[in-house]
């Protein structure tokens, strides 16, 4: 399963057509300044949720998230949106988003149709936490412009529910148009199931035809890169005992060379310093949360010089000190 999200250029561009500051954004959520200039943008769950609270942070729009969910420039749309656009209907465009969304991002799009109602909601498949509320009204608001730009009409939702109270609950109504509802089970927008099935506008059979292989091979491709990957992470994790393994010992340990480990990660998107660093915040958990280790040992252990250097990296992985993450978390397991 591939764990990072492919964050979009253009919400960068929405951000400050919005007025909000990238650069002050992104210094909140403590990511590079570069974040948005590099070919690919890639974040974790913990580095996405962390950018979403810090857009709530330096915006002062209570509807920021919903705006930037909104897109009225379909050239702006990634490939898969304007796939999407080429299905026959709306149901069909959130399964084909839904079938294909492992190929940008740990995340799960579920959908439920009946004779009545046609419902939507996400699953981070790497959270922790629970998503950032600016999050959660950036996926409804993003479904409905899909719905609206293919319908070719001002499709409008029967309801939106939240797990979580919203102070502007009435300005949440007016942009969606309909009743929202607080303390439910589960964040989901629902739609009439006969406004979900009606045909598209924008339906392209022949442009769907000539995208749609393309996805297919990247999904076969994903899966032997996953491969790959857990088989290089777990080889790291075997030897990540004391001391930092190199590319040479790890590449041995694979019957392969150091040159061939690393053009074949980087084939991936991935690389050999990603990886032992999410091998080190994967065992860093597990020490902390099971065992009575000391901080320094912990370090020793994944390898890191001292408590130091392991106490900032702990920092930059979860936002906290690893001795507050162990008590916040040994809290939780005993009450």
């Amino acid at each position: 399963m591939i764990k990072y999200f492919r964050v979009p250029g253009r919400l960068a561009i929405k951000l400050e057509e919005l007025g909000v500051s990238v650069p002050a954004v992104l210094r909140r959520a403590n990511l590079p300044q570069d974040l948005f200039q590099k070919t690919r943008v890639l974040v974790s769950t913990v580095q996405l949720f962390a950018l979403w609270r810090a857009i709530e942070s330096i915006s002062s729009d209570p509807l920021i998230g919903l705006k930037l969910g909104f897109e009225a420039k379909t050239e702006r749309f990634h490939p898969m949106g304007i796939a999407a656009l080429s299905t026959d209907n709306f149901v069909a465009a959130v399964k084909h988003m839904a079938r294909y969304k492992k190929l940008t991002a740990p995340e799960e799009i579920l959908h439920q149709i009946d004779l009545e109602e046609f419902s939507i909601s996400f699953r981070w498949l790497l959270a922790i936490d629970d998503e950032p509320q600016l999050l959660t009204d950036y996926c409804f608001s993003w479904m409905l412009t899909i719905a609206r730009h293919g319908a070719g009409k001002r499709v409008m939702p029967i309801r939106v529910e939240y797990v979580m109270p919203r102070t502007n609950l009435r300005e949440i109504e007016r942009h969606f148009g309909c009743q929202v509802l607080i303390g439910g089970s589960r964040n989901a927008i629902i739609f009439r199931a006969d406004d979900s099935v009606t045909p598209f506008v924008t339906r392209n059979a022949e442009l769907l035809d000539l995208l749609a292989p393309q996805f297919e091979e990247q999904l076969k491709q994903l899966k032997d890169e996953d491969s790959f990957i857990e088989l290089v992470r777990g080889a790291i994790q075997d030897r990540l005992t004391g001391r930092r393994p190199s590319v040479e010992e790890v590449a041995q340990a694979l019957h392969m060379g150091g040159r061939t480990l690393q053009r074949r990660l980087k084939d991936t998107g991935s690389s050999f310093q990603r990886l032992l660093d999410e091998a080190r915040h994967q065992m860093a958990r597990y020490y902390l949360s099971n065992s009575v280790l000391e901080l320094t040992e912990a370090a020793y252990l994944l390898g890191f010089e001292d408590s130091n250097s392991f106490g900032r990296a702990f920092r930059a992985w979860e936002g906290v000190p690893p001795g507050d993450w162990r008590d916040s978390h040994r809290a939780t397991l005993s009450a």
